[in-house]
Order: C-alpha cells, then sequence, then structure tokens
C-alpha cells in the first residue's frame, strides 16, 4: 500500500515514514502543499497523510483542491490542531479522519487500517482467497494456520492482490500501489515477484492468473 505523507517538518516525516515502511508500507513524502498537489496529478495514492500547517498553502487548499477535482484517495489529517470545532470543519471539507499530534505511531497504523478497510469496502480485518490469509492488524499471511515466509516486496504484491480477490489488477496499477518513485522496478521484477509468490501459496488454495494484456487475478481454487 502506497501513502503520501503532507509534512513541512523533516526530523518528524523523516521518522514516520521510516516506522511506516517497517509495517510494509510504502511511502513517498512531501514538504509543501504545492509538492502534495503536483503528487497527486501524476502518481495514485492508497491515502494522503496531511498536515494543516505547510509553508506555502494551508491543508485545507490541498484538501479542498483534491476534493474539488474529485479525488476520493482517504485522507487523515494529522495536526497539533485539537478543537473540536476545528476537527468537524475538517472532516466536514472531505477528511475521512483526523489525529492529534504529537503522533503515536500505534494509533496512527491503526487508524490507517481502519481508513483503508473503509476505503476497499473490507470491513472485517481478515481476509481470505481459497485458503489463503491475510490479517490487515498483525499484516501476516497464512495457509493451513501457518505464516507464509515472504519477502517485503512479495507481501505487498500479494497483499494488493488480496485486497481485490477475483478482479483483475494491471501491472501497472500494482506498480503504482506499490512503489514510491524512487524505486526502480520494471516489469521484469515484478514478473519475477509473481512467480515467487506462485510457488509459495501453490498448496494454499489460491493462484495468481496472468490475463495477457490486462494484468494478474488472484483466484481460489482446489488443490489436488
Amino acid at each position: 500500500m502506497k501513502l503520501l505523507l503532507v509534512e513541512d517538518n523533516r526530523e518528524l516525516s523523516f521518522w514516520m515514514t521510516r516506522l511506516l515502511e517497517q509495517s510494509a508500507y510504502a511511502v513517498e513524502q512531501a514538504f509543501s502543499g504545492g509538492d502534495a498537489l503536483q503528487l497527486l496529478k501524476t502518481q495514485s495514492y492508497d491515502a494522503v497523510l496531511l498536515d494543516l500547517t505547510l509553508p506555502d498553502m494551508k491543508g485545507q487548499v490541498v484538501l479542498k483542491h483534491m476534493r474539488d477535482r474529485h479525488d476520493e484517495v482517504p485522507v487523515l489529517i494529522v495536526s497539533a490542531q485539537d478543537a473540536l470545532q476545528e476537527i468537524v470543519g475538517h472532516l466536514d471539507l472531505g477528511a475521512d479522519d483526523y489525529l492529534v499530534k504529537p503522533v503515536n505511531i500505534l494509533e496512527l497504523e491503526a487508524r490507517l487500517r481502519s481508513l483503508l478497510r473503509r476505503a476497499t469496502g473490507k470491513a472485517h480485518p481478515l481476509l481470505s482467497c481459497g485458503g489463503l490469509c491475510y490479517d490487515t492488524n498483525s499484516k501476516i499471511f497464512s495457509s493451513a494456520g501457518k505464516a507464509l515466509p515472504l519477502t517485503p516486496r512479495e507481501h505487498a504484491v500479494l497483499e494488493a492482490l488480496i485486497r481485490y480477490p477475483g478482479k483483475t489488477v494491471s501491472k501497472k496499477d500494482l506498480a503504482e500501489s506499490l512503489f514510491t518513485i524512487e524505486d526502480c522496478v520494471s516489469e521484469k521484477a515484478l514478473e519475477i515477484y509473481i512467480l515467487r509468490l506462485r510457488k509459495k501459496i501453490e498448496n494454499a488454495g489460491a493462484r495468481i492468473v496472468t490475463l495477457r494484456g490486462l494484468g494478474y487475478m488472484l483466484t481460489a481454487y482446489a488443490p489436488d
């Protein structure tokens, strides 16, 4: 899952980015409202973490620009402003949730998980396809009660697919939703991750189908 973190305090931004990356999120940083709006025009994100006190414009302006152009990506405001009227006003403006600084990383991750579940229409934290299960809280894939050993990028690819079982995910959307601009991920590399995942889930009652010219699909099946 790819996040856009809009925070002008660079020390705080790098701290949050490091911790979120340890939880298998891909994070891109913007240190101003203008940078954020430019990235939102060219990149796809699963959620935006938005500070309100930015050097060039208020976070409210960024949020309004997003909603005015019908950008429905979930927005979690992370701000030191804690007045109830402020919180309600920003939720009415189009924010999906509001977290008051100082940030507790455990609460931040919990709110992110809840927000992302709502955005994908998955109310329950457990996702499954065949015998393959994914706990969005613990971020553990399992089959027959045993955790699957996955590298961070294998995990990211499989998470993107299991959130939409039975639906086609294009290679472009898959790459854009997983990797930041700084990552150099070729189409060939993505194919290698898919190949490795097929071997690791072959006994889990789920398989990854290639739809030529379209992308990949995770489907359930009954293993022999």
